[in-house]
């Protein structure tokens, strides 16, 4: 076989949607060229931003992408939901330069997914490869590949990249025919609270779901306000534009799904989810008033009633959020992969992960013991 040859691009946007798509599925909407292209497109990923795009690819003998790997060169570790502001801070103290680094990534969306996109083992291989020659030629401190698909987890390890574990949570169907179906199957506690929850939340107000079509620049003129109070509150500025929400809207519109909580007819709290292909992905919460449970009826409650409607193996609500557990979202295992060449840097993160990885193994055992399922 031929030497592999890399090439960066300046872009997602640069590549044709046919070709990246043709590499990277269809089923994750987060790395389909719709979305990447968006975050470019609409200045939430960008240099400016700390995000600059350098999308490597691997072209077969016709010159089209056979393997394409969304990257970024990052100035700072925000937007990435795996903390390592302390490896930052160790390695400042030890008078290096831990940014600008290596991302590999779906910028601000902490959801599992495909990193190496292709077919091709080899060439999967071959996308690492090349991340780890723009780490050396450019003096980059690292790279890092967050929320890795679990089944792609062994060709990190195989490369040599550190393999670094935590946990979400996430709800499975187990082929209910209906909300009830699911209640029925959690403890009679649980069920009851979970039904005075539903009932509180919705007293005074009604439920909208809109997808596709339906959606307008109304809707997202409503669920950026939302967005823009959750972000100030949780990051100190939101990381995406409002013009992020529009062009959402004009390339994805069939894979977008708002639920809004309305009082007298006016949106007062919306979720923003993602459909793909067997998972409803919730993405992005907020309210413009304060109602107990609202948040959990919206974004878990109406999350599942979707899923179940719609025939969907799984709800996927996001990173943290232990809240999660008692309303039937069982935690799951997430991966990060890092490589580091200092070999003393590399050697005090794998001894750290060893350790980090033991105590996460144990934390998903005891979480799971607690979820409301019924026992036996």
């Amino acid at each position: 076989m031929s030497e592999l040859v890399a090439r960066i691009a300046r872009g997602v946007a640069a590549f044709e949607a046919a070709e990246w798509d043709a590499c990277a599925g269809l089923d994750n909407p987060f790395t389909t060229h719709a979305f990447l292209s968006a975050l470019e497109e609409s200045g939430s990923a960008t240099a400016r931003a700390g995000w600059q795009p350098v999308p490597i690819a691997i072209d077969g003998p016709d010159g089209r992408p056979a393997a394409v790997m969304a990257a970024y060169v990052k100035s700072h570790s925000q937007g990435e939901y795996v903390f390592d502001h302390g490896w930052a801070a160790a390695w400042e103290r030890a008078g290096g330069d831990y940014y600008p680094k290596l991302q590999i990534a779906v910028p601000f969306t902490p959801v599992p997914g495909r990193r190496l996109l292709t077919d091709r083992p080899e060439l999967a291989l071959g996308l690492l490869r090349a991340a780890e020659a723009v780490v050396a030629q450019n003096g980059l401190s690292s790279a890092h590949a967050t929320f890795v698909a679990p089944e792609e987890v062994p060709l990190f390890e195989r490369a040599g990249w550190l393999i670094r574990a935590d946990n979400q949570f996430h709800w499975h169907n187990d082929g209910y025919e209906g909300f009830d179906d699911f209640l029925a199957a959690l403890s009679s506690r649980k069920r009851k609270t979970i039904r005075k929850e539903r009932a509180s939340a919705l007293e005074g107000l009604t439920v909208e779901h809109v997808t596709g079509d339906a959606i307008t620049e109304a809707h997202w003129d409503a669920f950026w306000a939302f967005y823009q109070d959750t972000g100030a509150r949780k990051w100190g500025r939101p990381y995406l534009t409002r013009r992020f929400f529009s062009l959402l809207g004009e390339r994805m519109a069939k894979r977008v799904l708002l639920i809004f909580a309305l009082h007298d007819g006016r949106p007062i709290a919306g979720a923003l989810n993602m459909i793909g292909a067997d998972t409803l992905y919730g993405r992005y919460w907020g309210a413009v008033a304060e109602v107990p449970h609202l948040h959990f009826e919206i974004c878990y409650y109406q999350a599942i009633e979707a899923a179940i409607a719609r025939g969907l193996a799984r709800v996927e609500a996001g990173a943290q959020g232990a809240h999660k557990l008692a309303r039937g979202y069982r935690p799951v295992p997430t991966f990060s992969a890092h490589h580091i060449p200092d070999p003393n840097f590399r050697r005090a993160v794998a001894d750290f992960l060893a350790r980090e990885r033991e105590a996460v193994v144990d934390e998903i055992e005891a979480l799971d013991a607690m979820t409301p399922f019924r026992k036996g």
